[in-house]
Formats: structure tokens, sequence, C-alpha cells
């Protein structure tokens, strides 16, 4: 099910930061509170392989981030305790060590189901009924939300794709042209760029020129 123009779902979940303190998290409530975006993004698992590269990358545009009024949030199904051991497992032997935005842990996988990113398929065994398929871990969705915590963006990549942070960055910026101005954002749109109105004449006049 796509979330994209829909509110995110109003799901209370576990996450702890890189102190170590355990916290419960509303996504869709905290973006309104707070009038901020949010950019969630979820991974397979700690203390794999791809993983630690897209969180490191995150960290590095996190004042990006903030300077665009956006909140920046990871997410797995793995435990609150495993994520603190990652948090503190130095970057040169695969940590994440340095990280400092908050971690979702979906141990439950409310929240994950809910967004239908999980890599498992429900199979009817003869015997014992319904049983899982496949490692019931997320694959790499990216949900943009919000002030008033509509979502505005989401993407999912299969296990092996690392995702792009400029994109949303731009993503962003484009959103927020959007909001600010009116326009609407052609490809390749980036800040600074010419938009344009969404009219007839406007396209008209935005291909007359580009």
């Amino acid at each position: 099910m796509s979330f994209t123009g829909k509110n995110f779902p109003s799901i209370t979940v576990d996450a702890i930061d890189y102190l170590g303190d355990n916290f419960t998290l509303n996504l869709f409530e905290k973006a309104q509170q707070e009038n901020k975006k949010v950019l969630l993004f979820w991974y397979p698992k700690d203390f794999t392989f791809v993983c630690p590269t897209e969180l490191h990358a995150f960290q590095e545009a996190a004042a990006e981030f903030e300077k665009r009024n956006t909140l920046l949030v990871g997410a797995s199904c793995d435990s609150a305790e495993v994520h603190f051991a990652w948090l503190n497992t130095a970057k040169d032997n695969g940590g994440i060590e340095g990280v400092e935005y908050p971690l979702i842990a979906d141990t439950n996988r409310n929240l994950s189901s809910v967004l239908g990113i999980l890599e498992m398929k429900e199979v009817e065994h003869p015997e014992y009924g319904t049983l899982v398929e496949g490692s019931a871990v997320s694959y790499r969705a990216t949900y943009l939300i919000d002030e008033t915590g509509k979502v505005f963006h989401e993407s999912v990549n299969d296990m092996p794709l690392g995702r792009n942070v400029k994109e949303y960055i731009r993503l962003i910026d484009a959103y927020t042209h959007v909001q600010t101005h009116g326009e609407v954002c052609p490809a390749n749109w980036e800040e600074g760029k010419d938009a344009m109105n969404a009219t007839r004449e406007g396209v008209a006049s935005y291909l007359s020129q580009n």
C-alpha cells in the first residue's frame, strides 16, 4: 500500500538515541507538534554491510536536514539493545559510532507491517497453519513526511541497493519550494533553478527557455 499523499500511520514505536536513552516515538504526531518535516529511512539489519554506509551517509548530511527543518530518523526491526551495541561499535570495525539521530526499534513489526515493507510472505502449512517465508526484515524504504503528517515521498530499495542521500535533500528543497511559492518543480529541478506555474502557459514558457 502506498502512503504518498496520505497521512503517515499514527503508530507509537520504541526508539533509542546515541546516549542509550529509550523512549517512544509517534512520527505523525511529532511532525505536527514540532512543525517539522521528517525523513524516516528503514534499513534491513544492524551489523550488516550496506546498512552502516547509509547510516554514516545520513549522519554526514545531518546538518543539511537540520537547516531544512527536517528531523532525521533511522529504523529497523532490531531491538534497542542491539541498536545501542552497534552505536558503540567503531566505524572501522563496521559499526555506527558517531551516528546521533534516533533509531526506531520496531521489534513487534507493527509499523513496518502497516507500511508493507517487510521481506516476507505468509504460506499455509498443512499441519501448523499460517507460517512466514522470508527474513521478516524491512527493505530500504524511505518516507518524507511534511509538517501536517502527510507523506510527500516514499521509495523502497531492494536489500543490495544503497540510497543517494543528496536526492532526499533535493526532494525536500523541491517540496518546500512548492509550499512557499505555489509553483511546481520540473524534472531535475534543484534549488536556484527555475520552477514553473502549473498551467499550459507555464509549461510552455518553461520549455521555451530550458
